[in-house]
């Protein structure tokens, strides 16, 4: 196993350790949990460059990694649900669209074409991302000056949630229509 392929196993371990940070009663627990987010979603960041750069791209990899970055998202926003800082319509929103551009993936994958990640796509990831730490950071230091910051990544996040989805399905519309 490369070390690719480790740092996105890192990743899938480091769901259950942020959830029992943020979930219980542990001092700090936000804080703490909102930094082993960071560091999981940084492992996103250096597992694909390092796979890339060495040439070690695997078939494990290109499954796992996806997988492990949908988990660590879904997990930070249903937890948020829970706690009564995000609306659950929005985490609805976000999920669906990753199970639609998911199985649009498997439907062109059964026929031979890789759909790539987009711009929008990309963009999307680290607005959601730069979205959950700044509600698990309580929007600090912004609500020092009482910038809403958190409330507005959050809804460039679900713009571009919407925006890329939609950019997907229309690029690879020919994938649907057979």
């Amino acid at each position: 196993m490369n070390l690719a392929n480790k740092l996105t196993i890192a990743r899938i371990f480091l769901v259950p350790v942020f959830m029992i940070v943020l979930l219980n009663k542990i001092p700090y627990g936000m804080y703490i949990a909102a930094g082993i987010f960071t560091i999981a979603a940084i492992t996103d960041t250096l597992d694909g460059y390092i796979a890339r750069s060495r040439n070690q791209v695997t078939k494990f990899g290109k499954f796992v990694d996806p997988l492990a970055d949908k988990l660590l998202v879904t997990a930070a926003l249903v937890c948020l649900v829970q706690m009564g800082k995000l609306p659950a319509w929005i985490v609805v929103v976000i999920i669906s669209r990753e199970y639609t551009i998911s199985i649009l993936r498997a439907v062109a994958a059964s026929e031979g074409i890789v759909i790539a990640a987009s711009w929008w796509g990309k963009l999307k990831t680290i607005t959601q991302i730069i979205a959950i730490v700044a509600i698990l950071l309580n929007n600090y230091p912004f609500s020092l000056i009482g910038f809403p910051f958190s409330t507005i990544m959050l809804w460039v996040a679900v713009i571009l949630t919407i925006v890329s989805g939609v950019d997907y399905l229309y690029l690879n519309r020919q994938v649907i229509k057979h």
